[in-house]
């Protein structure tokens, strides 16, 4: 099984439309569900990608106003594989301790592991958005993936990106796809 994995769309207050490299890539891989992280920002995205395969997806720090009702995390199960669904940003106080962090100190992923850990303990695979960074490694017998952002990556050398996910035999595997 494939699960498209994207997040941090923000259509329309970043950019106008969702890049078509997603929809070619997510019905080239035959996805069977897809995974959407957060900050979608319109309603319209999560329809559009309704037309290729079932989606679920959580609220970011941007949905408060148009998809209130989405939830800040869910656990789902695939193929036997638990994976846990989250943006990313936290609470109000942590994201914007975090935002401040980030000022002061920049980027650091360690920032958010352990607070993912807390949120899926038993998740095998963590999904989340937010940083607008790629992420794709195994730590403590899990698989913590980010597909980054569809339109603007959080620094200019990283290319826009979303992600896959193949499912089997009980275990995860995830591939980042640069969509320039």
């Amino acid at each position: 099984m494939i699960l498209g994995v994207l997040s941090d769309t923000h259509i329309p207050d970043r950019v106008r439309m969702l890049n078509p490299r997603v929809f070619s890539v997510f019905r080239e891989a035959g996805v069977s569900a897809i995974l959407h992280a957060g900050d979608i920002c319109s309603p319209d995205v999560l329809a559009r990608l309704g037309e290729i395969a079932p989606v679920s997806a959580v609220r970011g720090n941007r949905d408060w106003v148009f998809l209130p009702k989405l939830p800040l995390r869910l656990t789902l199960t695939f193929e036997g594989v638990t994976v846990g669904l989250t943006h990313g940003h936290g609470s109000a106080w942590e994201y914007w301790a975090g935002k401040a962090y980030w000022i002061l100190r920049g980027y650091r992923l360690e920032r958010y592991w352990p607070r993912l850990q807390t949120n899926f303990p038993q998740a095998q695979v963590i999904v989340f958005g937010h940083t607008h960074r790629p992420v794709n490694l195994r730590d403590a017998g899990k698989l913590l993936f980010n597909p980054g952002s569809t339109c603007c990556p959080e620094e200019t050398k990283i290319a826009p990106s979303i992600g896959l996910l193949t499912l089997a035999g009980g275990d995860a595997s995830g591939e980042i796809v640069y969509l320039d």
